[in-house]
């Protein structure tokens, strides 16, 4: 008796099937998952049915605005995870010195920071690594890596979420500027007394309603209410507000360094300095990671600490 032909994926093919499965669980549902993988929501529907026809079990219960694990399902999902992890490290492994950077790398950055600061270390590593391209995504939240498809991201404050992976690379200095016009071209107070009277520009993603300064030697540490004038989320309108003499504002300095040199901004309470906001690179944990980020990291671990002063 002739066998039927076989019409489902052997085991080989069945791989992209699941790599498609686990951006459908990651990403949510099948259009975002589409994007990620950069095709269409009736191509990921069909791998979808494709590989619950070879496995023999329902992955997914699909209703017109939700969708949810089936009980193989989500044991599909933790052995496939592990499976793809697997061959993924063995391909590296087999690779040996081989392992040549190559694909897109999406990363996020801070928008002033990846505007200004990190350039320079970006085209240094695209120099390096000509195989690779990057999507320089500026956002001054940490991302949803999973569901934005995001490899890495550089976060400056603190980091909260525990479920990623975060190497601390440095900090920034903050200090208080403002404009000569604003103290009528007279010096700028020297003791954080005299600020909480002065009009405020409030940089909302750091500081509201109050901020806290460090004396440079003895370590004091003062607490301050102030009442901002104007409040933005952008490190550029804050300064920009405060060289129009508008109000004082906390910047890092590495963005005023040189209007401080050319006279545009004055150094306020210059005894004194705000707390430094940590700097960390963040990417979600997993057990293998192409070239291409590990490149990355390595290339920023090292540019960094001088970028941030």
């Amino acid at each position: 008796m002739t066998e039927p032909v076989a019409t489902e994926p052997g085991a080989a093919d069945r791989i992209p099937l699941l790599r498609t499965f686990l951006r459908i669980v990651e990403a949510g549902n099948l259009s975002a998952a589409a994007t990620l993988l950069g095709t269409t929501q009736p191509t990921v529907s069909r791998r979808l049915q494709a590989l619950e026809r070879a496995l023999g079990v329902p992955l997914v219960h699909r209703t017109t605005h939700s969708m949810r694990l089936t009980e193989d399902g989500e044991r599909c999902y933790e052995r496939a995870k592990a499976l793809l992890a697997n061959l993924d490290a063995f391909e590296a492994e087999m690779r040996g010195d081989r392992d040549q950077p190559e694909g897109t790398l999406r990363v996020v950055v801070p928008h002033a920071f990846g505007q200004h600061q990190l350039i320079t270390p970006l085209v240094e590593y695209l120099r390096r690594y000509p195989r690779v391209s990057v999507e320089w995504l500026l956002h001054d939240t940490l991302p949803n890596f999973i569901a934005d498809g995001i490899d890495c991201a550089i976060l400056v404050g603190s980091n909260a979420d525990r479920s990623v992976r975060a190497i601390r690379v440095g900090e920034v200095p903050r200090i208080v500027i403002g404009a000569p016009s604003l103290f009528d071209n007279r010096a700028a107070p020297t003791h954080p007394s005299a600020l909480e009277e002065l009009p405020w520009i409030a940089l909302r993603t750091f500081y509201r309603q109050s901020i806290t300064l460090v004396h440079n030697d003895r370590g004091e540490r003062l607490e301050l209410g102030i009442a901002p004038r104007m409040s933005t989320d952008s490190l550029y309108a804050m300064r920009s507000a405060v060289q129009q003499g508008l109000g004082i504002g906390m910047a890092s300095s590495w963005l005023v360094a040189d209007d401080l040199a050319a006279g545009r901004l004055v150094h306020v309470a210059p005894d004194w300095h705000g707390d430094p906001l940590p700097v960390h690179l963040v990417y979600p944990r997993a057990r293998f990671y192409p070239a291409r980020l590990r490149r990355f990291i390595e290339v920023m671990r090292v540019a960094l600490p001088a970028a941030i002063q």
